[in-house]
């Protein structure tokens, strides 16, 4: 009998694979391949050709079905990795059955619940089964919701060779929470026209726009004197950070935007008199904003260094990725085929910009166009995360009728 996409998914979300961005190795975490190898062996044992590369990368392919040889391949994505600001280790998920609407106990030694009161979305899913954590850990359906449907797709082709499709790619990265899930992803070699990210949340969801992203480094450099004999003489490079920081426009931050709004964020700042520094992490889903918002901070370090004199403030601006959308001009079909694949199910397409990135966002600008699929997890990154298993058990139909659907065009 074949394993349920619940068992698949519990399963592997008790494996710890928490990236580490102070890391400097790929993957950034041995544990991360834990998993990998072990991807790698259930696939083997479906009779599929997977392999583990040196990086960390799971790639699989599985041939088309007989009279599709000629089909474009279409490839499915996931990444292994979790969110490292909330431990991933000794993860205890608790499957609550036929959900009742009210407040679930994830922790009886603390207390602490997941309530609608906090997440009123949860009641949408009364009488579904949720999978939640015990409150001390994150749960993984970011993305292991993803990597669970993707084995269960797996499954399901090898043990029905009537259903029609064209080849079949398959792709695990490590990293991706930590921005580097794409860096060392072997485009040509995975062989696929096009694939589908499985890394979204609620059942329906479909993204193919996300942020233009940069990251701006910025170091203050100041002067440090006595405080007793400091008139005239000492400069505070933590002050200056202060008044760097009063001059990006105040309402164009994380807590005051939404939808298509843009953001310039402060992520960290450390320092004392003589040298301060600030990271910013730059957002905007329009490129002529983006750059807007970029040249807002050439100007505020153009206009210190006039002030404080030539190199007292420097500024690293490196571009991160880029928005998607801009790859799927003159391929809509990749889209079109997911929304009416969608509706053939009975599921209503919801298209939302992502107010972040995935790993399609890269992957689309290095030659592979690749939207986001819903993965059926919930408040991703935190103790709060859950998944919803009707939602995850829609996505392997999904994905079958986005390959049959390829094999009529």
């Amino acid at each position: 009998m074949s394993e349920s996409i619940l068992q698949r998914f519990l399963r592997y979300v008790s494996v710890e694979t928490t990236s580490d961005p102070d890391s400097e190795t790929t993957p950034s975490t041995a544990t991360q391949l834990d998993l990998a190898r072990m991807l790698v062996g259930e696939l083997t044992e479906m009779g599929i050709q997977a392999k583990l590369d040196s990086f960390g990368y799971v790639y699989a392919s599985i041939p088309a079905a007989p009279g599709f040889e000629k089909v474009p391949a279409i490839g499915f994505i996931a990444h292994m990795d979790t969110v490292d600001a909330v431990s991933g280790k000794n993860v205890h998920p608790q499957v609550v059955e036929h959900y009742d609407g009210g407040d679930v106990l994830l922790n009886s030694e603390t207390g602490l619940v997941l309530s609608p009161e906090q997440f009123p979305e949860m009641k949408n899913y009364v009488g579904k089964t949720l999978i939640t954590t015990d409150g001390t850990t994150v749960l993984g359906a970011d993305d292991k919701a993803g990597v669970a449907a993707i084995m269960d797709l797996a499954q399901k082709l090898t043990e029905h060779p009537e259903l029609p499709h064209g080849p079949v790619k398959i792709g695990f990265t490590p990293d991706e929470e930590i921005g580097r899930g794409a860096d060392h992803f072997d485009v040509e070699g995975f062989g696929a026209q096009y694939a589908y990210t499985i890394d979204g949340g609620a059942a329906g969801g479909l993204e193919y726009e996300n942020f233009n992203a940069a990251t701006a480094v910025l170091r203050f450099h100041g002067r440090s004197i006595h405080p007793g004999s400091a008139k005239g003489q000492m400069v505070n490079a933590l002050l200056m950070a202060m008044e760097f920081n009063q001059m990006l426009p105040a309402l164009e931050v994380p807590s005051c935007t939404e939808g298509y709004e843009g953001f310039h964020h402060l992520d960290s700042m450390e320092g004392g008199v003589e040298l301060a520094s600030m990271e910013y992490i730059i957002r905007d889903h329009d490129r002529t904003l983006f750059e807007k918002k970029k040249e807002n901070f050439r100007d505020a370090v153009a206009y210190m260094n006039r002030k404080y004199g030539e190199g007292s403030v420097e500024l690293d601006l490196t571009d991160s990725y880029y928005n998607m959308k801009e790859q799927f001009e003159g391929r809509m079909e990749i889209i079109t085929n997911a929304t009416e694949a969608m509706k053939t199910l009975g599921i209503t397409p919801v298209i939302d910009a992502i107010r972040g990135g995935t790993d399609g966002a890269r992957l689309s600008y290095m030659g592979l166009p690749c939207p986001n699929l819903f993965t059926g997890g919930h408040n991703g990154h935190g103790r709060f995360e859950y998944a919803v298993l009707e939602e995850m058990e829609l996505l392997p139909p999904l994905m079958l009728e986005i390959l049959r659907r390829a094999t009529a065009e």
